[in-house]
């Protein structure tokens, strides 16, 4: 007899196993890792403790011990394609593009219907820039799986970044979160009456309140359609925006009251609410006709006062702003972001350039740390005078030119009518850049794109720059 029960079969390594589980739900990864381990020691045959230490050590970047962990979990349960599956995404974490493509077609091998494989090689297949055969992939596993929100955004992204807008903005909605912001507006405002979600719906005489979403060149991209709300009747166009946005938004074209999500919001009876990244698909925008007069931020006058002293800081030089790298917490900040100071040395060589620099957050130069590699010649660290984007609206309204990796800067200087030119990456560049240009109909006669020929290639990119830098020089009249 084997009665059913709980406590008398498992094992102390299952045990030790379930533990660890919970300590990694937690977050405390040592103490997870350390019991795993132990489970493994009591039964070194436990596939999905090997497996699970791996993914532990895996998203710590602890690759190289993650490896033999991933190896062993599938030797002891090879037809476990959840583990094959995230074996496949650590190797194409560390761009072991040939490896991880063979590995989620060895899944699809033995499971030609696996939705998940197939959604993330069209991710690897479209990092590769092998566009077609990414986009069948995501449309597989959609027939599979209509509902499988995460091929939909991977498709949007696909579909975006070619300037197919038309679909991109339906499957767009998909992405993580829409369901969150009713609930985010509540939170804010418990006293509210049901705020509706607009959908194109007609707003003469009613109120809309635009809500935060994603980061803050997301929200300085897409505030633009404030104005675009106004002009569809609405009698007030209200913004919930990150901290460091509120002073900005105040002078945003169209709307009529700002706040940040960290402060007490006066009641508010609004009729409803809208996403930022909803609203392009929400007015029919094409690459064509982008809605995009600029400048529709602005400085405030006091700010540009303060900073007045910048243009005789650089003397007759030309004026650069300098921003190297973005949000730590970005998906795709390893790549698209420049870790290595040394590739801005060539700047060094463009006589003629005052460079500021406009960098806060990681990559910061801060008092007293000092840079650990020499940074381009004339160089004035604004990032203490630098307290939100109004801040750096105003510094930008002095400079002849912003230089930044895409980050939330390029979109400000961008907004603000000045000009700008962005470093992209080769690796998963942003899809709002769209293929194959060098200017961004987003910010037209304004931003100017330099591309990565070969991933992580910045020293090309640095090349360019500079070629164009010293013509930019050359013309701009100062001596």
């Amino acid at each position: 007899m084997n009665p059913d029960t709980d406590t008398d079969t498992i094992t102390p390594a299952e045990a030790l196993f379930y533990q660890a589980n919970d300590l990694m739900a937690q977050g405390q990864a040592d103490a997870a890792e350390a019991a795993f381990r132990q489970a493994l020691l009591l039964e070194p045959d436990l596939a999905e403790a090997h497996a699970n230490l791996a993914w532990l050590l895996a998203q710590q970047g602890r690759y190289v011990q993650a490896e033999p962990a991933y190896q062993q979990a599938l030797h002891l349960a090879p037809d476990n394609l959840h583990i094959a599956l995230n074996f496949a995404v650590m190797l194409a974490a560390q761009k072991r593009l040939a490896e991880a493509e063979q590995q989620y077609r060895q899944i699809l091998a033995q499971d030609a219907d696996h939705v998940p494989a197939l959604s993330n090689l069209g991710v690897l297949l479209a990092s590769m820039q092998r566009d077609d055969e990414a986009e069948a992939c995501y449309r597989q596993a959609l027939v599979l799986a209509p509902d499988y929100r995460k091929a939909a955004f991977n498709l949007a992204y696909l579909l975006l970044r070619q300037g197919r807008y038309d679909e991109g903005w339906h499957m767009l909605e998909a992405r993580d979160g829409l369901e969150m912001l009713q609930n985010l507006l509540q939170d804010h405002l418990p006293a509210v009456p049901s705020v509706q979600r607009w959908l194109g719906q007609d707003l003469g005489g009613k109120s809309i309140i635009i809500l935060f979403e994603s980061g803050h060149g997301d929200m300085m991209q897409f505030a633009r359609y404030a104005s675009l709300l106004k002009r569809r009747g609405a009698a007030r166009v209200s913004c919930l925006c990150h901290p460091a946005l509120k002073r900005l938004f105040t002078l945003l074209d169209g709307l009529d009251d700002v706040w940040a999500f960290d402060q007490d919001i006066a009641i508010n009876d609004w009729d409803c609410w809208v996403a930022p990244l909803s609203l392009p698909g929400l007015f029919g925008t094409r690459v064509d006709h982008i809605p995009a007069d600029l400048p529709y931020l602005h400085a405030h006058q006091e700010d540009l006062d303060q900073h007045a002293d910048i243009i005789s800081m650089a003397g007759c030089d030309v004026r650069v702003g300098l921003v190297w790298h973005g949000n730590l917490q970005f998906e795709n900040d390893a790549d698209r972001s420049i870790h290595d100071l040394q590739v801005l040395q060539p700047l060094t060589a463009i006589a003629g350039v005052h460079f500021f620099s406009l960098q806060k957050g990681a990559g910061e130069l801060r008092a007293g740390d000092g840079p650990t590699v020499t940074m381009p010649l004339k160089l004035s660290n604004l990032a203490p005078r630098i307290h939100d984007f109004a801040d750096t609206a105003a510094i930008i309204m002095q400079l002849d030119l912003v230089l930044t990796v895409d980050t939330a800067v390029a979109h400000l200087a961008g907004a603000l009518g000045k000009p700008c030119w962005v470093m992209l990456p080769a690796w998963q560049p942003d899809w709002r850049w769209l293929t194959q240009r060098d200017d961004s109909p987003w910010y037209p006669g304004v931003v100017r794109l330099f591309r990565q020929g070969t991933v992580g290639d910045w020293a090309g990119v640095i090349q360019q720059v500079c070629a164009q830098l010293a013509l930019l020089v050359a013309g701009s009249g100062k001596t």
